[in-house]
């Protein structure tokens, strides 16, 4: 198993996923679901929609990417895919213990998540090898740590969450815009 990254792993990486602009912007739009419905309806109906919501984040952003004139696929011999993958694990691992805070005190779940996602863009930074998604990481999970020892409720919690991924997903697809024409 070669896990070196290269330069030429990323760029393609980059190109197939649109920079992960599509992923940004969808993440960005389950979060705003999810607070709408904790606005409306409260906070477990609300925890639900971010977990079944986030589970079709991915395949939502294929679609998304495909429709954007982009292949969505990588080489099977791009180790940035193991990477992926491997971040996947991880992800799925820490939205049950998010879920498992959630049942020890509610208002503990949003600021998990945020935390959650925050570090997994920070291994998008290396995939895609784009700095952007250090400061994306490190936002959520700095508002994150916020929301936590302040005491946010959880609907301005979610909504946090989103309002950032939102900012970031412009700022991806600006970027990614930009570099598309270069191709």
């Amino acid at each position: 198993m070669k896990l070196s990254i290269t330069e030429d792993q990323q760029h393609e990486m980059r190109h197939a996923h649109y920079d992960g602009a599509p992923g940004v912007l969808v993440s960005s739009l389950v979060w705003i679901a999810a607070t709408l419905v904790c606005y409306q309806l409260g906070i477990n109906k609300a925890v639900w929609t971010l977990l079944i919501g986030g589970a079709f984040i991915y395949p939502m952003s294929l679609l998304v990417t495909k429709a954007m004139g982009r292949p969505a696929k990588t080489s099977k011999d791009n180790a940035l895919n193991q990477l992926g993958m491997a971040s996947t694990i991880w992800l799925i691992l820490c939205c049950a213990m998010a879920y498992g805070l959630f049942l020890l005190k509610p208002e503990l779940f949003f600021p998990a998540m945020m935390a959650t996602i925050g570090s997994r863009y920070l291994i998008f930074a290396s995939m895609y090898g784009r700095s952007i998604f250090w400061v994306m990481g490190v936002s959520l999970i700095v508002v994150a740590n916020l929301v936590f020892f302040l005491a946010i409720t959880p609907v301005v919690a979610a909504g946090l969450g989103g309002l950032i991924e939102a900012l970031f997903a412009f700022l991806v697809f600006s970027k990614a815009s930009k570099s598309a024409v270069l191709l």
